[in-house]
């Protein structure tokens, strides 16, 4: 019989997770619960995914303020240090922030503006356009900024961030000098240690600094690669990814290797289990943009950082509007499905350049699956940190 239901998205409710507990189990007993509780099967090629904030709970992956302060103080000096394209968000990078500062005499902070990486905004374009600043080009000191634009509390959160993070740095005992440029060396004319904030453009500002004769220059990703006097640590990601978890802590990108042999071994045991050959990926971030607050939502350095080998790749699929507009604009009805449904089945090997694959979405398939587990997920209260998804790789002739 034909399959009347295509993709499905399951939330999938589990427990409180703590340092220490054995995701392997609680995952698979979650899934296999839900579906006998709910009614339906496992399918091969579905789907489990599990948000990398339990992988990291369970990991016991933190480090304290003081952690970072002295991996900091360690690789930077404890002098003047630069501080450049932070994001403005009091859960991803105040924390961090507050390590940063109490590993340094002073901080010069310079901000992206108008907005900063994932689109949080500081000014609006039409403010920019009216103060006749090229943020290309120009750079402002404090007291320039605030008589150009004056304060400005972001949309969502209230916060005016050039206050909340120079008051953040003096609280900690460091003295702060406030900036805002958008070309990286421009920090080069108040400091040569430099630690550079910017997630997905980093590896970039950090040789654009070197190449400019910076002394010393770190990313968020390499600090806390290692253990600070027992600390949690992420050997690939550093700082990058991280969560506030109290006001004294954050929570790291769950460390890769163990992620890895999770999702593999949540995959064998739902095989030995059922019989069936699920996908298993640990996701963060999806990667969207919010039409009105205009932020990109991937403030993680990737979507997923740990997945089984079937994922691998980005979708080979067929635009059906174009083929019924184009190929078959003759035929409709039964003999519409058929035709479709005969290139569907003979389609072979990649479909890059043709017509008919044209608008589908070229995007790694962690990415678009990672977007849709966060948004069934959500970031608050739901209680559902696992996902199950059914039919993703279903197609039109799918029974």
């Amino acid at each position: 019989m034909e399959r009347r239901v295509g993709t499905v998205s399951r939330g999938i409710r589990c427990g409180i997770i703590r340092e220490g507990d054995n995701l392997v189990d609680i995952a698979v007993e979650s899934v296999l619960g839900a579906a006998q509780s709910e009614g339906f099967e496992l399918r091969d090629r579905d789907v489990i995914a599990l948000t990398e904030s339990i992988v990291a709970r369970a990991q016991g992956n933190y480090v304290s303020v003081d952690d970072i302060a002295a991996d900091v103080k360690a690789k930077l000096g404890g002098g003047t240090v630069g501080v450049i394209f932070p994001i403005l968000s009091r859960n991803r990078f105040a924390i961090v922030l507050r390590g940063i500062a109490k590993g340094c005499k002073k901080i010069v902070l310079m901000l992206s503006y108008p907005s900063d990486e994932v689109g949080n905004a500081l000014v609006t374009l039409d403010q920019i356009d009216e103060s006749g600043v090229n943020p290309y080009s120009d750079v402002l000191d404090l007291a320039k900024y605030r008589e150009l634009f004056g304060y400005r509390k972001h949309e969502f959160t209230g916060v005016d961030y050039v206050e909340y993070y120079s008051n953040l740095i003096r609280d900690c005992g460091a003295e702060v000098e406030v900036v805002f440029a958008n070309q990286p060396k421009t920090i080069l004319n108040y400091t040569d240690c430099v630690i550079n904030c910017d997630i997905h453009t980093r590896e970039r500002t950090k040789r654009i600094l070197l190449a400019a004769g910076a002394k010393a220059v770190c990313s968020l990703a390499d600090l806390m690669t290692a253990p600070v006097n027992g600390s949690g640590y992420n050997e690939r990601y550093g700082l990058l990814g991280s969560n506030k978890s109290t006001e004294d802590k954050v929570k790291l990108f769950p460390q890769a290797e163990g992620a890895q042999k999770l999702v593999e071994a949540i995959q064998a045991q739902i095989l030995s289990e059922t019989g069936k050959h699920v996908e298993v990926m640990v996701y963060g971030d999806g990667a969207f943009k919010d039409p009105q607050g205009k932020i990109w939502e991937l403030a993680d350095p990737v979507v997923s950082p740990a997945f089984t080998a079937g994922l691998i790749g980005t979708p080979n699929e067929l635009k059906l509007k174009y083929l019924a507009d184009n190929d078959f604009a003759n035929l409709s009805g039964e003999a519409l499905r058929d035709a479709i449904s005969a290139s569907i089945k003979a389609k072979e090997g990649s479909l890059v350049g043709n017509m008919a694959s044209q608008g589908t979405t070229p995007r790694q398939l962690t990415d678009l699956i990672g977007s849709l587990c966060d948004l069934t997920s959500g970031s608050g209260d739901k209680g559902t940190p696992i996902i199950l998804i059914q039919g993703y790789f279903d197609n039109y002739t799918s029974m």
